[in-house]
Parts: C-alpha cells; sequence; structure tokens
C-alpha cells in the first residue's frame, strides 16, 4: 500500500511465478504500479509459452527420431518411445526456459525510452542471435506436425518409389550373376539344350505319324512310328550319358542358382524394410517445405521468431517506471552497505568513452589497515635496531679490547 489513495492489488501465485519467469524482482513489483506487475507477468507468460512449445516440439522431434520405422500411413503408437520423449521434451523445455528467462532478465532497459537507438540494438544482437535459433528449433517440428496429413501421403508414395527402384536394382543385380553362372556351363548347356530339343522334335514326329496328321503316313504305330520311337529312345540315352558325365558341374550350377535366387528373395524383403526406412524428421521437414511451400513454411517460422524475439524488444522499448527506480533505489542500498561507491561517468578510456570509477571502500580499508600495519612495522624494525646499536656502542667503550678480540675470534672460525 502507497498510501489511502493508491493500494497496489495483491498477486496470485500465477502472477508471481510469471513475474520470476521473466527475471522481475517480486518484493519490488508487489510495490510498484498495477502496469508494471502486468508487464512482468505478461513477460513472464511469453517465456513459459515458449518453454512449454519447446517441450512439446522437443518431445515431437525425439519420438519422429527414434519411433520404430514403418509404412508412413500404417505407423502405430510406439508406447516405451513414446515415455522417453516425454522425459526429454519436459527437460527440453526446461533448458529452453531457463534459457529464455536468461535473455530476458539479461535484457536491459536500453536508454529508458520507448525508441530502439543503434547502440541498443547493437548490444542485444547476441541475445536476437540466441533467441533466432531458439525460435527455429521450436517451430520445425510443430510445422510437420501441423502438416503431418499431408507429409504421410507423400512420404507413403516416397516410400513406394523408392522400393519399386530398389526391387529394379536388385532384380537386375541378380539376373546378371544368373548369366555369369550359365556362362560358366559354356557348350555343355549348349549341347544339352540341342539335345533336348532332338528329342522335342522326335516326340512331335511320332505323336504326328500315331495320329496320321505327317503327309502320306496312315495313322498307327507303323515302321516310321517304331523307328522314331527308337530314335526317341536313343536320343533320351544320349541325353541320360551326357548329364552322368556332367552330373556335377549341372549340380553345382543348380546348386548356386538356387543360392542366388534365395538370396534375391531375402533382398527383396529387405528391400520394403529400406524403403520404410524413409520416415526420419529430416526427410518430413523437406517433405513440409514441399507440402506448404515458401511461403508458409516461413510465416509460420517468423510467427514463432516474432514469440521469442517479443521480450527482448519489448524490454529495449520499455520506458522507466516506478518499479525501474525502485530497482535502482535497492541496487544503491546493496551497493552501499557493501562499501561500494560507483561515480558515474567518471573519465574517458583511451577510445574516448566515459568510464564509471567503482571504488570498493572496505576493500580500500582493508588495504589501508595493510599499508599503516607495514610502516609501523618498519618504524618500529628502525627503532630496535638504533637501540642495539646504542647498546653496543656501550660496551665497545668499556671495553674495546675485548671487542676487537671477539671479532678476531669470529673471523677465524669463519
Amino acid at each position: 500500500m502507497l498510501d489511502n489513495k493508491y493500494q497496489v492489488p495483491e498477486a496470485s501465485k500465477v502472477m508471481k511465478a510469471l513475474w520470476t519467469a521473466a527475471g522481475g524482482d517480486p518484493y519490488l513489483l508487489q510495490r510498484t504500479t498495477y502496469s508494471d506487475q502486468v508487464k512482468y507477468s505478461c513477460l513472464g507468460g511469453i517465456v513459459f509459452a515458449t518453454g512449454l512449445m519447446a517441450g512439446l516440439s522437443g518431445g515431437y522431434a525425439f519420438y519422429t527420431i527414434f519411433e520404430p520405422r514403418g509404412s508412413a500411413l500404417d505407423n502405430p503408437i510406439h508406447i516405451s518411445t513414446v515415455f522417453m520423449a516425454i522425459i526429454f521434451g519436459i527437460f527440453w523445455g526446461l533448458m529452453i526456459f531457463n534459457l529464455d528467462r536468461f535473455i530476458v532478465a539479461a535484457t536491459g532497459k536500453g536508454d529508458g525510452t520507448e525508441k530502439i537507438t543503434w547502440d541498443e540494438l547493437k548490444g542485444a544482437i547476441p541475445r536476437i542471435i540466441m533467441g533466432c535459433i531458439i525460435a527455429i528449433s521450436i517451430s520445425k517440428p510443430i510445422e510437420i506436425r501441423m502438416f503431418k496429413t499431408e507429409i504421410d501421403n507423400r512420404l507413403y508414395e516416397k516410400q513406394l518409389e523408392v522400393q519399386k527402384e530398389f526391387e529394379k536394382k536388385t532384380t537386375a543385380n541378380f539376373e546378371e550373376r544368373l548369366k555369369v553362372v550359365e556362362n560358366d556351363l559354356g557348350n555343355l548347356e549348349v549341347k544339352r539344350k540341342d539335345i533336348i530339343d532332338r528329342i522335342k522334335k522326335a516326340e512331335q514326329a511320332y505323336e504326328d505319324n500315331l495320329m496320321g496328321k505327317a503327309n502320306g503316313v496312315i495313322a498307327g504305330n507303323g515302321p516310321l512310328s517304331k523307328a522314331l520311337n527308337g530314335q526317341i529312345a536313343s536320343l533320351k540315352n544320349e541325353l541320360s550319358r551326357f548329364e552322368e558325365l556332367n552330373k556335377q558341374k549341372f549340380e553345382q550350377a543348380d546348386k548356386k542358382k538356387k543360392e542366388i535366387l534365395i538370396e534375391k528373395d531375402k533382398a527383396l524383403s529387405s528391400n520394403e524394410k529400406v524403403a520404410k526406412g524413409l520416415d526420419g524428421l529430416l526427410e518430413r521437414i523437406k517433405i513440409a517445405h514441399e507440402v506448404a511451400g515458401f511461403w508458409i513454411t516461413t510465416f509460420v517460422t517468423l510467427l514463432f521468431l516474432a514469440i521469442e524475439l517479443t521480450p527482448i524488444f519489448f524490454k529495449l522499448m520499455l520506458t522507466k517506471t516506478p518499479y525501474d527506480y525502485l530497482a535502482e533505489n535497492r541496487d544503491d542500498l546493496i551497493r552501499a552497505y557493501n562499501g561500494i561507491e560507483v561515480k558515474y561517468d567518471f573519465y574517458e578510456d583511451k577510445k574516448g568513452i566515459e568510464r564509471h570509477l567503482v571504488i570498493n571502500h572496505e576493500a580500500d580499508l582493508k588495504i589501508f589497515e595493510k599499508i599503516k600495519e607495514s610502516e609501523i612495522q618498519k618504524e618500529l624494525t628502525d627503532y630496535a635496531i638504533n637501540k642495539f646499536k646504542e647498546h653496543e656502542k656501550i660496551k665497545i667503550n668499556e671495553n674495546p679490547s675485548d671487542y676487537i678480540q671477539n671479532v678476531k675470534t669470529d673471523e677465524r672460525e669463519v
């Protein structure tokens, strides 16, 4: 309460928490105007909201990165990954909240006017850069969540395209390997095929003779049919002998073909898994840019930049209020109680910039005491030496020969 005419409303616990989030001093804000209380609670609300959005964004990004890969359209929720994403989201949100709190608290009032000068802006550049980085890191995961349906459809199409492309390459690769196996047999396979073709022709001629389809031949098992039947038997025996002689080579070739075909089936089955692996965070961000377009993506990013950077520019535009004067008085009292004196714009440095002179009176007092103690010690030491000198002179005056004798004895011992 200031007086009987004006009474500051009692702040709620939520408002006090928002003051703390904005880096304000609750003790002073309870004793200042209501407008100051609202300003700092709004600042704290922005900082808190940014931390909350960062937590949600970070948790979703974590889940997108570490969830089991699958079809873009049929992708069930993985519970264990959800719990890990929640833990990471809380950690990430608290970290961004703390960074934003530091950025806002470290941003001063500038010159105390609504105008943002170049010197004020130049001093705030490091904080603005940090704010931009934070805003972009928050906006991208939220952006891919906003366009999830469109991204899933486009991603599914890409997965099918990748799978087809892999299948073509895989099939071509294994067909080439099969050709190599067939080429290894060389003339053997050609001879074998020639015998088989001759058997087929003889069997066809034999069937035509039996059915009476051949010109000038009566249907039935006549001499020609019997001769063809004998030829067929002879050719089959020739094929059996040929295969028997080259049995090992044909078995090795067949075994290798089967191994290649089995390997081909495995490779084709893994192609689907490879295609489903095309479901990472980076790929979704790329598709989000394709789906949303440049302007929508830019607008979303600018929106988060505005939310993140508003407190910085807002503080630079604030004029001095009772809270600021109370804060200055608090700082002066703390300095005074601790023996610190600041003489503002006391001298110019080599670059012509006015600097403050900081005097630490308690430290100066300690230094002064140490200097005086040293001076007194020196004075007492001089006095003791002079007294000792006078005492020795008296002894010499009484008996000079003893003094000379003692000096010579000391020299011989040395």
